[in-house]
């Protein structure tokens, strides 16, 4: 009984086996290693989730500074219309659909000094690597006035610079012409004024 006596501890407390101290560490560990993967799991699903959130925005962003670009310079165009129609010397001409474009219509609204707009509707885009080219006529031959970018919506605008020397436009006319546009008309019409 002396020997009992004397391997007890003072305090009157047994002390625990080994294996449950084992046990209360592992667990701990591993209750320690569970929740580091899971908040690294989340902390990456969250940071995906913020990362493509920040791509869709950045694209957004983008496809409104593209709109409101694109709002501004149809602002200013319609405002050098508004100009141009208080001169008197502007005039209204209306461009009918030829040959492969019957359903095709256009305007331009025109003041010899000043120059003016082309707005067409109606025209599919051209075929690949073709171009619509406007063309004036006045007392000589055709003079290049622009290249027509017409979307799949088929209508387009275009502004269109005076003739040197101011001279006065007779006819409006809307050739299909190779990429890049020619001098000369080549290709066959297919928006013309009367």
């Amino acid at each position: 009984m002396s020997r009992i006596a004397d391997t007890a501890p003072a305090s009157g407390r047994v002390p625990a086996p080994r294996s449950q101290w084992r046990w209360l560490v592992g667990s701990a560990a591993a209750a320690v290693v569970v929740a580091g993967f899971t908040g690294g799991f989340v902390a990456a699903r969250y940071e995906a989730r913020l990362g493509q959130m920040a791509r869709e925005m950045a694209a957004s962003n983008q496809r409104v500074h593209q709109e409101l670009a694109a709002l501004q310079s149809e602002l200013a165009s319609s405002r050098d219309v508004i100009e141009l129609l208080r001169d008197p010397g502007t005039r209204v001409v209306t461009l009918h659909g030829q040959g492969s474009s019957p359903g095709a219509l256009g305007r331009v609204v025109w003041n010899d000094r000043a120059g003016g707009h082309l707005f067409v509707a109606k025209l599919a885009p051209p075929p690949e690597g073709k171009t619509y080219e406007l063309w004036t006529i006045g007392a000589g031959a055709p003079r290049p006035a622009g290249l027509i970018n017409v979307p799949a919506a088929g209508a387009a605008r275009l502004r269109v610079d005076p003739v040197p020397g101011g001279e006065s436009v007779k006819v409006f006319a809307v050739t299909v012409e190779p990429a890049g546009g020619t001098p000369a008309p080549t290709g066959p019409m297919i928006l013309a004024s009367k």
